[in-house]
């Protein structure tokens, strides 16, 4: 057993119900403005997504929970405990959707660590904990929960399994994101905000992260804070649940900082972006993805995986990263490559991944 961590398989889970056609068509109808009618139209016609799917049930009639019977059908925006009801009966089991998704690729016996990131709402006995106890691990398992750290969380949970590892080469530990992103829809009459909600998603992802050389090795992990940025993607808890800030200059941030400077040093070193084989770059929304693509003079095709993800899925929050690596652990060969995140901070977090010798 060596000392290197490896990402030996993923699994994914989505609920049932896509929610994206219904929320533009309701979107649309905050906006009294025809012409801002018309531009939130183009924008999000040209947003890179298809589908987003979401653990709030259809209405009686199978209706969105945007239209009349559906949870934010009322003119009243929905409490943060009412929201946080749902999360506590619907991310358990879609994290759980995920996990029999994993088992179906790699033994999952013997797990000695779980480590569960999720930013979208809180439970207390925790996440960790129901997860834990619904899948019968041993009550001395060691659990870590990495919350509120919004999009690059995923990042942050692969490294404390990482270093689990690197300092315990026999550990097996499962790592999830579980993510519901729709229970935080906010009622808004401008543009920006309802484009930044178009965005979100539901989704959860599990990984079973061990010394053995199977997958993905990790390597080589980074993170940086990108300079005069602090405010511009932010999470804010209130009454009726957590509003979103994403300012529309985060694309430009980044693909400075990617053109040069600490995070484009950090991540590459002397190394050339087209030398990289495979990018994991979290599908964060397609602006994001043109301004890294363009940053680092990448080909038409290298964040092929990233664009796929969120076109099927939108911008999950944390479980993205996590479905853009499940897409290159299924190709043959591996491309070993850059995993890369964004968000609140504006920070950046990472890490080199390479196939298993």
């Amino acid at each position: 057993m060596s000392s290197t961590a490896y990402i030996n398989a993923i699994g994914t889970a989505v609920p049932a119900h896509d929610v994206h056609h219904a929320f533009i068509g309701w979107a649309e109808r905050q906006l009294a403005d025809p012409r801002e009618r018309a531009l939130f139209r183009r924008m999000a016609g040209r947003a890179g997504i298809g589908h987003r799917w979401s653990v709030l049930a259809p209405t009686a009639g199978g209706g969105s929970p945007v239209e009349e019977g559906g949870f934010y059908a009322d003119l009243d925006s929905p409490s943060t405990s009412a929201r946080m009801e749902i999360y506590a009966q619907a991310a358990p089991p879609l994290a759980l959707d995920a996990i029999t998704n994993l088992a179906t690729k790699v033994e999952l016996g013997g797990i000695t660590h779980l480590v569960v990131a999720s930013c979208t709402g809180f439970v207390a006995p925790g996440i960790d904990q129901i997860i834990a106890a619904a899948l019968g691990l041993d009550p001395g398992v060691e659990r870590t929960l990495v919350g509120f750290m919004g999009c690059y969380a995923a990042v942050a949970a692969l490294r404390t399994a990482h270093h689990i590892v690197r300092s315990e080469p026999g550990a097996r530990v499962l790592v999830v994101t579980v993510e519901l992103s729709t229970l935080h829809l906010q009622y808004s009459s401008e543009v920006e905000p309802l484009l930044a909600m178009l965005q979100f998603g539901d989704g959860a992802a599990a990984a079973l992260v061990t010394g053995e050389a199977s997958g993905f090795a990790i390597s080589r992990l980074f993170a940086a804070s990108l300079p005069d940025s602090s405010g511009l993607i932010r999470w804010t808890v209130g009454d009726n649940g957590f509003a979103m800030h994403l300012s529309g200059t985060v694309p430009a941030q980044i693909g400075a900082a990617l053109a040069e400077g600490e995070l484009r040093a950090r991540m590459l070193g002397d190394e050339m972006p087209r030398e990289v084989e495979a990018w994991a770059l979290h599908a964060g929304g397609r602006s994001i993805l043109d301004a890294v693509e363009t940053a680092l003079g990448l080909g038409p095709d290298a964040l092929k995986e990233s664009r796929e993800v969120l076109s099927r899925y939108g911008n999950m929050s944390s479980s993205t990263l996590m479905f853009v690596l499940a897409a290159l652990l299924g190709e043959v060969p591996l491309r070993g490559g850059v995993a890369l995140a964004f968000g609140p901070g504006l920070a950046a977090e990472g890490f080199r991944f390479q196939p298993a010798a």
